[in-house]
């Protein structure tokens, strides 16, 4: 491999720290055009270093998620989209899952004007942003606490959500391959979502265009065989595909 430039060697920190890098704020970071700056992550991209995405870049890890604050600002506005799409689908009186994730939580914000609403979370931001809503009940799964952004996994709360039956699955998730398959990185978060899924009449993704550039180890499920997907852009084509074939709801949210 080719020396790197000290930018190049202080932008792989930065995406390592941060989880992403995008070219505005690193082109006024370095004094640099944007121009050099998209070169410097095609180079590094190039080097399998970086993973290229709508306006700059991610930290390529496989095995271990982006903290949690760093993914709540990833492609905020995306996500913000994404969440009042997806809450138009849902009718008042309805019950419904919301999974671990920022987008889920973006929808529990876009949901607080519905009327008569039972939701059952196994995320602890999802719940608080639930608790002053007077015609909401929220039910919180037991289990264990992560710390690191308030899910609980376990399997007490695979347990509770067995035990229910709802309108609505909205789940989030870290990525999504090429094959359609839903990947994630706690094993014990997957099994969740994968009961989460499994008593909904209804199954809804949230994931923004980012989610179809990254990997990560561990099965939730497959793309064919939820009900709707809601993105902020138009996937790549055997997506689209994957969705056509299988009924699969493609819904493209405008930011």
């Amino acid at each position: 491999m080719p020396p790197l430039h000290p930018r190049q060697s202080e932008i792989i920190e930065i995406a390592r720290q941060n989880g992403n890098v995008d070219v505005e704020n690193l082109s006024q970071h370095f004094s640099v055009s944007p121009q050099t700056i998209r070169k410097d992550l095609n180079d590094l991209c190039g080097l399998q270093l970086l993973q290229r995405v709508h306006g700059g870049a991610i930290y390529p890890s496989t095995v271990s998620n982006i903290a949690y604050l760093s993914r709540r600002n990833m492609a905020a506005d995306a996500k913000q989209s994404i969440a009042r799409h997806t809450a138009a689908f849902i009718g008042d009186d309805s019950s419904l899952i919301l999974n671990i994730g920022t987008t889920t939580e973006l929808v529990a914000q876009e949901l607080k004007r519905h009327r008569g609403l039972f939701v059952i979370t196994n995320n602890l931001n999802v719940a608080n942003t639930l608790s002053d809503a007077s015609d909401i009940e929220v039910l919180v799964a037991g289990g264990i606490v992560r710390k690191s952004d308030g899910g609980i996994v376990g399997a007490s709360a695979v347990e509770m959500i067995r035990g229910f039956k709802v309108d609505y699955a909205i789940i989030g998730i870290s990525a999504i391959d090429e094959d359609g398959a839903l990947l994630d990185f706690d094993h014990r978060e997957v099994l969740v979502t994968r009961a989460i899924l499994g008593q909904a009449r209804k199954k809804i993704l949230v994931a923004d265009s980012m989610k179809l550039s990254r990997r990560a180890p561990a099965i939730v499920g497959n793309l064919a065989n939820l009900d709707i997907f809601v993105t902020d852009r138009k996937p790549p084509q055997n997506i689209i595909d994957l969705c056509e074939e299988n009924d699969v709801v493609l819904e493209i949210s405008e930011a």
